[in-house]
């Protein structure tokens, strides 16, 4: 074989929406900007790459002299700009004009701001859908980046891959080019030369192409790459060994949009509805991450390996069904944007319900950062945006609708100045309140949660650094290393502003605290019937269940007032009633009659790219009236500093 092997080298640089200036900085110093200038002074061209648009606009404020540095490799033809949702939106969870703004969005940016007519998707978190292929031909995309194993759950063999294909819907036509999982593991976490082996074998065997796109942030992000990648020299040996190819013929590299349009067709494909393999399983509940967990590890890794196309996790999109945080974000975000299209789509609301679509905050996984309060805060506060600009100027309304789409109506009451949410369903919760006077949901706060990874057995921990074999640990490796030494709390409850209980007087705070507890009676999962009373300034909600009532009245500027009635004959004298709120910040609260009131944070743990981090999600809150009272009231005024 004389031709060379084309190798698409692409880099995906992304930080979300809401995160820390100093992440964003340390990114720019150890990773975006080292592995640009070093190709540079490789020559190591041409590239393809994505920088997703939460990152461009922290840069056009931050870091202008590297935008520069990439705009004058796209105008000399070294570096291919890819498309993608402007706000990395996954974008099967969004409605067909919504996801044309978003690509449209990012393709006027690309050619304003450095000149070129870009028609490359990045696919974020390569969530795929059939009927994506309509909406991106429509949107002028000539080609998408999805990973081989979207190919392999469909039914092909890896050697049919490495040349671009051709997938329909509708009649629309788009591109596609399959990721190579295996050049993803190796690259940066194996020595270079079996990075170049693997091309040489792919060469032997007659293919003509091999694609590379994968997180940047591997390069010096990630825990321990920055010591690998650069520390022990393994980028200056990658490009050294990527020039010896280059120059012995035997690989050339190019750009996604050249591979596409030269490297002949593999013909037509029909993707099913997939994302890469560790997506699939994060996205199961927690029982069924365990049950596939031990059916990889009866198959043993040979048996595995030759069957791992249709050993399959779940969806995306089962994310919003296994946490009820993220749906009631992803609802919310999809109830104001048909609200900003019905009202002409006011400039600064329609581009907060686009920053509101950044994917990170809605699921969880290694990566994904819906346990990071910052990064829900940051949609939250978007869409606080947005609806305070669509409801100037209106009055106290309550609407009832199933916001949520679970089949039980909510509440939502709203006005200029804030919107809460109801669930006469969940014993009259409120799961939203926001203020738009600052712009936070108070109600967002995480319930704590059994995550398969908490019960995994204990296993050896790696060195945390390079292998044996002289590789370094991938973040997947990480993630099978780690372990934890004790159950953290799990709630037996959703949390949300006024779940009702009543408890026994031996509970102590410290019990009631890690949920080591259970109430004499809980009206959180109990329905309730409903009536809304409307005054000139005020809102009523009265919501009656098994042996009480709840009344919740707000007032125009989103203050609540509670008022519960319940029979306190027969109630059990060491019986307490204990309505819990679960808040993003503290607020001020009265109580009436006087009463004792415990106070905690709320505290999760998660695994991250990092390990297992602990992180306060918010503060609970539960005043404690003697049952026998037979009723109460709260007042919940404005919030404290944060």
């Amino acid at each position: 074989m004389n031709a060379p092997l084309r190798f698409v080298f692409g880099l995906h640089l992304h930080q979300p929406v809401g995160n820390f200036d100093h992440v964003m900085a340390d990114h720019v110093r150890d990773v975006y900007r080292p592995i640009i200038e070093r190709a540079t002074a490789a020559g190591f061209f041409p590239l393809t790459l994505h920088v997703s648009g939460p990152l461009l606009e922290w840069l056009e404020h931050h870091e202008v002299s590297w935008l520069d540095m990439i705009g004058r490799l796209a105008v000399d033809g070294k570096l291919e700009l890819l498309l993608a949702g402007f706000d990395e939106p996954i974008l099967a969870s969004l409605p067909k004009p919504d996801r044309l703004e978003q690509i449209g969005r990012m393709r006027d940016y690309l050619k304003r701001r450095f000149g070129v007519d870009a028609t490359g998707l990045w696919l974020t978190e390569r969530v795929w859908q059939p009927g994506l292929a309509e909406d991106l031909a429509e949107a002028g995309v000539e080609y998408a980046l999805v990973d081989d194993r979207h190919f392999l759950v469909s039914g092909f063999r890896s050697d049919e891959l490495h040349r671009p294909h051709l997938t329909e819907s509708n009649g629309r036509r788009v591109g596609l080019l399959a990721i190579d999982e295996r050049l993803r593991y190796l690259i940066p976490f194996r020595p270079p030369e079996e990075t170049a082996s693997y091309l040489r074998q792919l060469r032997s065997h007659g293919h003509g192409l091999a694609v590379l796109a994968d997180d940047g942030e591997k390069f010096g992000g990630w825990p321990g790459t920055k010591d690998w990648v650069y520390g022990s020299g393994w980028l200056d040996t990658f490009l050294q060994t990527m020039e010896r190819l280059i120059a012995a013929g035997e690989m050339k590299l190019t750009t996604g949009q050249e591979a596409f349009r030269q490297v002949p067709s593999g013909g037509l494909a029909y993707l099913g509805t997939t994302s890469y393999r560790e997506m699939e399983k994060w996205s199961l509940p927690s029982a069924a991450q365990q049950d596939l967990t031990k059916l990889e590890e009866q198959l043993g890794p040979e048996r595995l390996a030759a069957s791992t196309a249709f050993v399959r996790g779940g969806h995306w999109h089962h994310f919003l069904v296994k946490y009820a945080e993220a749906n009631r974000m992803h609802k919310t975000m999809l109830a104001l944007s048909t609200l900003s299209r019905s009202r002409g789509d006011p400039p600064e609301a329609r581009r907060a319900i686009g920053r509101a679509q950044c994917n990170d905050a809605y699921w969880h996984g290694v990566f994904g950062g819906l346990y990071l309060p910052h990064l829900r805060n940051a949609i939250w506060r978007q869409l606080a945006i947005a609806e305070h600009v669509l409801r100037q100027g209106e009055s106290l309304a309550c609407d009832e609708r199933d916001l949520d789409y679970d089949g039980y109506p909510e509440l939502w009451v709203h006005s200029s100045q804030f919107s809460a949410l109801i669930s006469p369903h969940r014993g009259g919760a409120v799961e939203v309140l926001t203020r738009f006077s600052d712009l936070t949901n108070l109600a967002d706060v995480l319930t704590r949660r059994r995550e398969s990874y908490h019960e995994l057995p204990k296993q050896t921990h790696g060195d945390g650094g390079h292998d044996k074999s002289g590789g370094t640990q991938s973040i997947h490796d990480i993630e099978k290393a780690s372990r934890l030494t004790e159950l953290p709390p799990v709630d037996a409850e959703p949390r949300a502003i006024l779940v009702d209980r009543l408890i026994n007087t031996d509970v102590t705070a410290t019990q009631y605290a890690k949920g080591n507890y259970k109430p004499l009676r809980s009206w959180a999962a109990e329905p309730m019937r409903a009536t809304v009373n409307a005054a000139p300034d005020s809102i009523t909600v009265v919501l009656q269940g098994d042996r009480i009532e709840k009344r919740l009245t707000f007032d125009a500027a989103g203050c609540l007032e509670v008022r519960y009635r319940w029979d306190g004959s027969g109630m059990p004298a060491d019986a307490l009633f204990a309505p819990e709120l679960s808040l993003a910040r503290s607020v001020a609260l009265q109580v009436h009659p006087e009463a004792d009131i415990w106070r905690s944070e709320i505290t999760t743990v998660s695994r991250s790219e990092k390990g297992f981090e602990e992180t306060i999600q918010g503060i609970s809150i539960t005043p404690r009236w003697p049952a026998q009272l037979g009723g109460c009231s709260l007042e919940l005024g404005a919030s404290a500093s944060p």
